[in-house]
């Protein structure tokens, strides 16, 4: 002696109840994938956003550095100053010497400070300009890592659009699964 069980298959139009049931949690199980997945590309796409903001504020603070150095405070410009200060010295020095033992005018004496006070002076000029093609160079390098950065943020968010449209659909593309299975 046995008992039997035997399967009952209740019908809806020409769907079987566990073809109903197959169906619904198939939907749920797309929907909750949906949901999941949406739910785990956005986490991503705020820690790379979190993280292009904050190349942008080191990229900011890098131009606001750079920019605003003094250009004849740096250390080249600082070694030609004083080659430059050492020189005239020194040419000073012997045009003192040659006015002493030679007999040198003070006019003399005087057109070689000028002429040595002019080179310090051109040489200040150079690093000036120097400096302000430095600046140049500097505000250019910012506008392009400035531009790269921008279009990497837009373009995180026109993939977290399209995150949210795909996970939209495929919750609605279960829950029409689910409607149909009735």
């Amino acid at each position: 002696m046995g008992i039997y069980f035997w399967r009952t298959s209740l019908s809806f139009g020409n769907y079987r109840q566990e073809d109903m049931i197959g169906s619904i949690i198939g939907g749920a199980v797309g929907a909750l994938g949906s949901i999941f997945g949406g739910i785990s590309a956005s986490k991503a796409m705020k820690k790379v956003k979190g993280n292009l903001e904050e190349q942008k504020q080191e990229n900011q603070a890098w131009y606001d550095r750079r920019y605003n150095e003094d250009a004849t405070q740096r250390a080249d410009a600082q070694r030609i100053l004083t080659m430059t200060q050492e020189a005239i010295k020194n040419r000073n020095k012997a045009a003192a010497g040659a006015q002493a033992v030679g007999g040198l005018t003070e006019e003399s004496v005087a057109a070689e400070k000028a002429a040595n006070a002019k080179s310090l002076a051109d040489a200040t000029s150079q690093i000036a300009v120097a400096g302000d093609r430095r600046k140049d160079m500097i505000e250019q390098q910012y506008q392009h890592k400035d531009a790269r950065l921008d279009d990497a943020l837009n373009n995180l968010e026109i993939n977290k659009a399209n995150q949210i449209a795909t996970a939209v659909k495929g919750v609605a593309d279960a829950g029409a699964g689910i409607a149909s299975a009735f």
